[in-house]
């Protein structure tokens, strides 16, 4: 396989680095804004050396944002070049378009690494998708606000202090919003139930809160009750449609999901008849995150079904008007409990927001009791 490589960074470099050691691999020509030293194959300025080279039959994008990746990815697979990439932000905006662009020209687009960092997610979900009924789709999809969290819990410390601490760990941008606002879990959940349900979501359609508005203090409400927040989402069938959102959870501090910690991952997918599978992993960091973009390549290089071609994309809007819960409130110092549908839950909080712009939404377990 040889592959154009575009983008050097974190996830780039460890990329290049595993593919030195996998006969069969070459990455032949490297799209790059600065010189580099040292390597192995061609550094190129200008995608159209990458895009008109016949030998080159695989693109792997990892420069991340919108543009110009997806104009990568579409006149990539317009070449007839298979397309590995890691770039959530471009496959959950224009998945239909993508995978229809792909499935035209005969060639596979596959984003492994989009949804859950090293941990094999998005094929676990088509293979159970294949064999059984999905019925949800849930977890902790994101690093940065987990180990955030965690270590609010753990040292009682501020949101914002955590928030500094994780810049300066590299886990969070200079500009934390998709992270600490749940946009990130957001698109990873889209990418997920699109795959589990057969359908093509709107990622503006699921209601989002992020952690920026928890504080030391709502660490150490939960705590009293032995409750721990984690940043979770969850789409789930819900009669005739599907139910999905975003948002702080409290777990019981026994559970596996309150003890995943650091930069680590949990996700579930829950089958009419297998039951639950639990995947846990690193959520994040260069190598775990690569490995996965290699997994992809190999995928292809051994001719395995497409199987981001295999779905119906029928487009699917969202339906929170049915699943009931107990949810946590606060606004001006109070917490209130009460047993809301998701959407009248982000309804109320829309209000609260008038009357406090920093009110929380939590969900609740139904186990526990406040």
């Amino acid at each position: 396989m040889n592959i154009g490589l575009l983008g050097f960074g974190t996830i780039g470099s460890s990329f290049y680095r595993l593919t030195l050691n996998q006969e069969g691999f070459c990455v032949k020509t490297l799209l790059s804004r600065r010189e580099r030293e040292g390597l192995s194959c061609q550094v190129v300025y200008s995608f159209d050396e990458i895009l008109n080279d016949p030998e080159i039959d695989t693109v792997v994008e990892l420069i991340g944002g919108m543009h110009p990746a997806f104009d990568y990815i579409y006149a990539a697979l317009n070449a007839k070049k298979h397309v590995v990439t890691a770039n959530k932000m471009v496959v959950c905006a224009h998945y239909k378009e993508l995978i229809s662009l792909a499935e035209q020209n005969g060639v596979c687009l596959r984003c492994t690494a989009a949804a859950g960092g090293g941990i094999p997610w998005l094929p676990s979900i088509n293979r159970a998708a294949a064999m059984d009924r999905l019925d949800a789709v849930e977890g902790i999809l994101n690093g940065t606000t987990n180990y955030m969290l965690s270590e609010m819990t753990a040292r009682g410390a501020d949101y914002s202090e955590l928030l500094r601490e994780a810049q300066e760990l590299g886990y969070a941008e200079a500009d934390p919003t998709d992270d600490v606002e749940g946009f990130d879990t957001r698109r990873k959940l889209v990418l997920s139930a699109n795959l589990a349900f057969d359908i093509s979501v709107n990622e503006q359609d699921v209601p989002c809160e992020g952690i920026s508005t928890l504080s030391s203090e709502d660490i150490a409400w939960a705590k009293e009750r032995n409750l721990v927040f984690k940043l979770s989402a969850r789409a789930e069938r819900h009669g005739s449609g599907i139910s999905a959102y975003v948002c702080p959870t409290l777990f019981p501090s026994a559970t596996t999901e309150a003890q995943t910690n650091d930069i680590y991952n949990l996700v579930s997918l829950y089958a009419e008849h297998i039951g639950k599978q639990s995947f846990f992993g690193a959520g994040a960091g260069d190598y775990p995150t690569a490995s996965n973009v290699l997994a992809d390549c190999m995928e292809i290089k051994r001719g395995c079904p497409p199987f981001y071609n295999d779905h119906s994309l029928d487009d699917c809007g969202i339906d929170n008007a049915g699943t009931e819960g107990p949810w946590l409130f606060r606004a001006n110092g109070t917490y209130t409990v009460r047993c809301l549908s998701v959407a009248n839950a982000f309804y109320v909080l829309s209000k609260l927001r008038g009357i406090d712009s920093t009110a929380l939404l939590a969900k609740l377990p139904y186990t526990v009791e406040v």
